[in-house]
């Protein structure tokens, strides 16, 4: 147990530089930005939003520059010493802290107005996250995924350590009214749709925040949820299946990013004794009978797999505007096959998507 648990730190501190807010430099032209609504509790200190745990929820607005000098699915972070680059850098051009919960709702009802979105697109960071890494994270995928909707971020109160797993799955329970309360918010301020985009533990605290709102019963917000997109989850079989029974029927399009070689969730799910996570399924057997879409990443893993709808720029093309997937796959069984570059497998209520390069399906003799 020692040795896996050794192993892990040592992946996860294997990552990129960890990532702090900084200013795009003044009088810098700005090619293109994402607004970034966010609700916290995470307690502020002099620092900024760290590690620990707030009663009070805070508001804020981030405006991040996306740099043009990138590949999709890269989040570049300015150098440690010398003067960042806004061509090359994701870099924050305002930050700005509401004063409370009605003057959030009234920024996020204008935001969709001026955009002609009636639509909220509500991301969850995962494990070992900071407040900055999870804000441009978000800025990132929203961008490249041409999201629409207005992009929403649940800043949990992560310790942002490659240590603090327990601690992190502490904080992971302690925030659900938290993240209720800010679906509240959103559906406050007039979102007719909410979809949720939930990474590695932050799927965890999704699927408890929906039972949660389920067996109270008197959500208007559930209600609003037009669909839940989980990337890489790091969350028990069983313990999701129960979830998902608590829930009810799955709000719809309710869609799975995993990839079988996931190394992160390969030694989460070996330390927990379970064999499998989620977001690692070799099969989508276990979960057939539920109404979810699963598709296997795997082919197009990067780095350790954990990530690679966000960052593998060919999945980033293949699904841009992501949020069409459920009318896509709800087309006539017949002509699923040749929809994407994979091979779809129903079992029951389930659909099994395995994602493969074009390539690699014309050396295998094509689909099945």
């Amino acid at each position: 147990m020692r040795h896996y648990i050794l192993v892990l730190v040592v992946a996860l501190s294997a990552c990129a530089q960890r990532g702090d807010f900084t200013s795009v430099p003044e009088g810098t032209k700005i090619e293109a930005t994402e607004a970034i609504f966010v609700g916290t509790t995470r307690k502020a200190d002099d620092a900024g939003y760290g590690r620990e745990r707030s009663d009070a929820a805070s508001f804020l607005r981030y405006d991040i520059a996306i740099p043009a000098d990138r590949d999709p699915g890269e989040l570049t972070w300015p150098p440690r010493r010398g003067k960042p680059n806004v061509a090359k850098h994701f870099l924050t051009q305002q930050a700005m802290l509401f004063d409370g919960s009605e003057s959030f709702r009234s920024a996020l009802r204008e935001a969709m107005r001026v955009r002609v979105q009636r639509d909220a697109v509500v991301y969850v960071h995962g494990f070992n996250t900071n407040m900055a890494e999870g804000v441009y994270r978000v800025a990132q995928m929203h961008h490249d995924l041409k999201v629409p909707g207005v992009a929403v971020h649940y800043a949990w109160p992560s310790r942002g350590s490659a240590l603090g797993y327990v601690y992190d799955r502490d904080s992971m329970l302690y925030s659900r009214s938290g993240f209720e309360d800010l679906l509240d918010e959103v559906e406050g301020a007039g979102a007719e749709g909410i979809i949720l985009i939930a990474h590695s533990m932050g799927a965890a605290l999704t699927m408890e925040t929906l039972r949660q709102m389920a067996l109270r019963g008197d959500s208007r917000a559930l209600d609003k949820v037009a669909g839940v997109i989980l990337i890489s989850p790091d969350l028990d079989l069983d313990v999701f299946r129960s979830q998902a029974k608590d829930i009810g029927r799955l709000p719809q399009p309710f869609v799975v990013f995993g990839s079988s070689r996931d190394r992160i969730l390969g030694i989460s799910a070996t330390i927990s004794g379970t064999g499998q996570r989620l977001g690692n399924l070799a099969s989508v057997a276990p979960i057939a009978d539920l109404e979810v879409i699963y598709l296997d990443t795997a082919a197009y893993n990067t780095g350790d797999g954990h990530l690679n709808l966000g960052q593998n720029p060919a999945l980033l093309s293949l699904f841009a505007g992501l949020l069409g997937i459920d009318e896509a796959f709800r087309a006539d069984a017949r002509a699923r096959v040749g929809l994407l570059p994979g091979l779809v497998l129903t079992v029951r209520n389930a659909t099994e998507v395995i994602l493969a390069p074009v390539s690699q399906l014309s050396e295998a003799g094509g689909g099945r």
